[in-house]
């Protein structure tokens, strides 16, 4: 591993080729905080990925990727007089620093559970109404499910058991099915989002995180079905033609792949 001399090398060179895009180069030039945000979600999603296939050497590419675009939006601060990479680096520093009492104060802890609970109750010291604020609007609404039942968890709002939430996720279930019942298209979405979300919070409890999850079964079942694809061609046949008979053959094979 690199030394924290040839880390700091490598981090102000990043920072010199990033001074010499936003001068010389036409598109870097052109680029502002509202082009680069789409950009910035999809490189994201393209890390997110790379973690969920535990491929370390494209981890590494798009890491590096996403420090780009974080240097990117610090040089353009820099350029108002807003904030430099200087003050993005104190800012947070000094907030690790203020959030820890735990390593930097007097405080004691016993797990990782009240790490996160006096996290809770510093950030409404620091002013903020609810504990909710730091959940993104803009998040996906299964990621967006997962952060507000952790946070509001992080201040004692929480179930005790598993059981309990299973008990729960039952309850939805059977709600749902009722409004299936009478067919009402309204009550039948609200319910089944109750469902989803009752889902998430017990995923939750047994330390399963429902995006991850739910990525997987994407990545098997598209596995899966391209096997398929790939047979039917092989056949010369359209799978709009096939059995469903006929696809569970290969279903069952690509299971075993």
């Amino acid at each position: 591993m690199n030394s924290r001399a040839n880390q700091l090398q490598a981090f102000d060179r990043l920072l010199t080729i990033m001074d010499e895009l936003r001068e010389q180069c036409p598109w870097d030039k052109k680029q502002t905080m509202e082009s680069l945000r789409h950009l910035t979600i999809e490189e994201t999603y393209e890390l997110g990925d790379a973690i969920l296939d535990n491929d370390l050497e494209e981890i590494k590419k798009e890491v590096g990727d996403l420090m780009l675009h974080l240097v990117f939006y610090a040089k353009i601060g820099s350029e108002t007089n807003s904030f430099d990479i200087a003050d993005v680096c104190n800012s947070i520093c000094e907030k690790l620093i203020h959030r820890h009492p735990h390593i930097y104060g007097d405080v004691k802890v016993e797990d990782e559970e009240e790490v996160k609970r006096n996290w809770e109750k510093l950030k409404l010291k620091e002013g903020k109404i609810s504990v909710l604020e730091g959940v993104p609007i803009s998040l996906p609404a299964l990621v967006k499910a997962n952060r507000i039942q952790d946070k509001v968890a992080g201040v004692g709002f929480d179930w005790e058991k598993p059981e309990q939430v299973w008990e729960k996720v039952e309850e939805e279930l059977e709600e749902f099915k009722t409004e299936v019942a009478k067919n009402d298209i309204d009550k039948m979405e609200s319910e089944f989002g109750d469902v989803l979300f009752s889902m998430v919070n017990y995923a939750r409890f047994l330390n399963i995180n429902p995006e991850n999850a739910l990525e997987r079964t994407n990545k098997k079942f598209s596995k899966r079905f391209q096997y398929l694809e790939s047979k039917a061609k092989d056949l010369n046949k359209d799978l709009k033609d096939m059995t469903l008979s006929e696809m569970d053959i290969f279903w069952e094979e690509a299971k075993k792949i």
